[in-house]
């Protein structure tokens, strides 16, 4: 589907681009148009098949097929000069049964293709105004590239709602295929804040930033964290040197892409089945799975190792992150987050268990 821009008060401002198919207008049109001839066709067919038992009131010459074309076009658009009439009483109740349902589908195509193209146009700001009304608490995903979509295939994994996350783009592809995948999603510039705002941004519990460019990816992070103090904002940089400025920016978290895949690149070089092992972390659905969830009640003053079928290797309590090392993480306690080594197949399982 694709996204478009509606001009008000001589600027555009973009809506969102939910997931559904949207007919083009011009296409609509057109369909309408074959419509409307296909009827005019019909109706001047049997006229002219029929010719014999209509009359010509002010030539008196019979009916050609100039003249059924004609009487197709006064009657079907109900100017009716009268003119050309039925004469014979079988043409009149074709006329009836035949030609006047066609006369009403001829009005209805032509009104209802201006009725359509408005009401379609007007169905798309109330559907836009109503999904900004009901925003809250969501996830935005600005750059729906790999690293995008990887992300949200993540966040799918954990239990995020698709209705939840959104995504802002400035490529028509990448917000078709957002579409597709079943997410809403906007076209434009992460930097403007016009955009931002319509995504709801200020309200987001996350926004996530995966964008090819370290320069855009800090502006990005700099507009978004002005606009919403509060969100835990991920942010993706090719070169390490730009990761200080991207904190001081107000990124929560800064995954540098290029040293990551460095780093597991010399891991396979030292043994390939170390670098196997921290690849198998990193892709989801296969083999191992690295997780977090909340601690069941059933789990409260045991030790970590004492869980079954899960590895537990942080603990995350007051908003403080605790390794498997620390002393303090020795017990679980009420209210603590768990952040877990598992088998990949289990994750919708724990998740299923503990909701």
């Amino acid at each position: 589907m694709p996204a478009r821009k509606l001009v008000q008060r001589g600027y555009a401002t973009s809506m969102v681009s939910l997931p559904r198919r949207d007919l083009h207008p011009l296409r609509e049109l057109a369909k309408r148009f074959i419509l409307a001839c296909v009827l005019l066709s019909v109706s001047t067919i049997t006229v002219w098949l029929d010719r014999d038992a209509y009359v010509d009131n002010v030539r008196n010459d019979g009916v050609s097929f100039i003249d059924a074309l004609y009487y197709s076009t006064v009657t079907m658009t109900t100017t009716g000069y009268g003119d050309i009439t039925p004469l014979a009483p079988h043409a009149r109740l074709l006329n009836a049964i035949l030609i006047t349902p066609m006369r009403i589908g001829f009005l209805v195509v032509l009104v209802g293709t201006t009725i359509a193209v408005l009401a379609n146009q007007g169905n798309r700001i109330i559907r836009d105004l109503q999904w900004r009304r009901a925003m809250r608490n969501h996830v935005v995903v600005i750059g729906y590239g790999t690293k995008g979509r990887s992300a949200v295939n993540t966040l799918r994994r954990h239990g995020e709602k698709d209705a939840r996350i959104v995504v802002i783009d400035n490529n028509d592809v990448a917000v078709n295929e957002a579409n597709l995948d079943g997410l809403a999603a906007f076209l434009g510039d992460a930097t403007q804040r016009e955009l931002l705002r319509r995504a709801e941004i200020s309200k987001a519990r996350k926004i996530i930033i995966c964008l090819s460019r370290d320069d855009s990816a800090i502006l990005s992070t700099l507009t978004v964290r002005q606009l919403n103090p509060s969100a835990a904002i991920v942010v993706s940089v090719r070169e390490q040197e730009n990761v200080p400025l991207l904190r001081q920016s107000g990124a929560t978290s800064v995954v540098t892409s290029s040293d990551t895949v460095g780093r597991l690149m010399g891991l396979s070089a030292v043994g390939p089945e170390l670098g196997s092992i921290i690849q198998d972390l990193l892709t989801a659905g296969t083999g191992l799975e690295v997780s977090q969830r909340q601690a069941a009640a059933h789990e409260v003053g045991q030790t970590p190792s004492s869980l079954h079928n899960e590895r537990v290797i942080g603990i995350i309590r007051g908003g403080t992150l605790r390794r498997f090392y620390d002393s303090t993480a020795s017990r679980i306690e009420t209210g603590d987050q768990l952040i877990v080594v598992r088998r990949a197949e289990r994750a919708e399982t724990d998740l299923d268990r503990l909701s």
